[in-house]
């Protein structure tokens, strides 16, 4: 494995190359957001709670800023170039910086072949589109979740967002779908999108949210994308965020593919964990305990 350069960080899968792209960073924090242990933990106890973050090095009263790496991951078939997310685009001075990570490797947008899109929140499509509404990846073809379309695009997210935030998110989601969709295909249920790329639902933080499965040469690495937000997510697996829309199925889709992810010795990338967001999980009392490579 190479060290981090440049906001990227490249593996192997067995004979596919891989590269975690940074997309740069964002910090939740009030008054604009919930302070992060009422915004990451909704349903946790206090006192379980108080103890978990200690051992992470944190106090619920003194966490008052959570901030996240936005991490895409570029997988190289041999065949083809396949981009899972596209970042948060323009969101903040902090982020939209996928291209420029892209740049360091000498990759340009114009040589992505496909773009899977695990769900519809503005920082994992935003940078589908520039600030006119041009198709940043001009070749790209993308795959995304029927469930997941029909929820931004045939009005069920105005009737199920809260109202703070509903217009701001239906309307990224909108602004960066509607350009792509002749090139969209949409999938319903599991799926190989690539011989040895396989997304399949892994539903609840959105209705259509996605994980993406990658396999060679007897190696794996699924992208869990929104399932987890933080470690915590992993060793607590029935604690869910404020921005789970169905916690229930959150839980019962991320205990299975910890489960899973734990039995094959499958390496695990996640989108909010610390760069590159890549590790293993091992079963731990009644979760599982995160191990970071990077």
């Amino acid at each position: 494995m190479a060290a981090t350069s440049g906001g990227t960080y490249q593996f192997k899968v067995g004979e596919f190359d891989c590269v975690a792209v940074s997309d740069g960073f964002f910090t939740y924090a009030p008054p604009a957001f919930p302070s992060p242990p009422e915004m990451l933990f909704v349903n946790a106890p206090p006192d379980r709670l108080a103890r978990a973050l200690a051992a992470h090095g944190l106090g619920a009263e003194a966490w008052k800023a959570w901030t996240t790496a936005y991490t895409c991951l570029l997988v190289t078939t041999g065949s083809s170039r396949v981009l899972i997310d596209t970042g948060a685009g323009a969101l903040s001075p902090t982020t939209g910086k996928l291209l420029e990570s892209l740049s360091s490797l000498g990759i340009d947008a114009d040589q992505i072949d496909l773009i899977v899109l695990t769900h519809g929140h503005p920082d994992h499509l935003g940078g589908n589109t520039d600030a006119e509404g041009t198709v940043v990846f001009p070749n790209a073809r993308w795959v995304m979740a029927k469930a997941e379309w029909e929820f931004w695009m045939e009005g069920q997210a105005e009737a199920a967002l809260p109202e703070p935030s509903r217009d701001m998110l239906v309307g990224c989601a909108r602004r960066n779908l509607q350009p792509i969709k002749e090139r969209l295909t949409l999938v319903a249920g599991e799926e190989e999108i690539q011989p040895g790329i396989r997304v399949a639902p892994g539903s609840g933080h959105t209705p259509g949210h996605m994980t993406v499965w990658v396999t060679s040469s007897g190696e794996r690495l699924v992208c869990v994308s929104d399932l987890a937000l933080h470690p915590l997510h992993l060793e607590e697996p029935g604690w869910v965020a404020g921005v789970d829309m169905l916690p229930d199925r959150v839980v019962a889709e991320r205990r299975a593919l910890l489960a899973a992810a734990a039995a094959e010795d499958c390496r695990i990338m996640a989108f909010h964990f610390p760069f590159p967001g890549l590790g293993r999980v091992s079963k731990q009392g009644s979760g599982w305990r995160w191990e970071a490579v990077g």
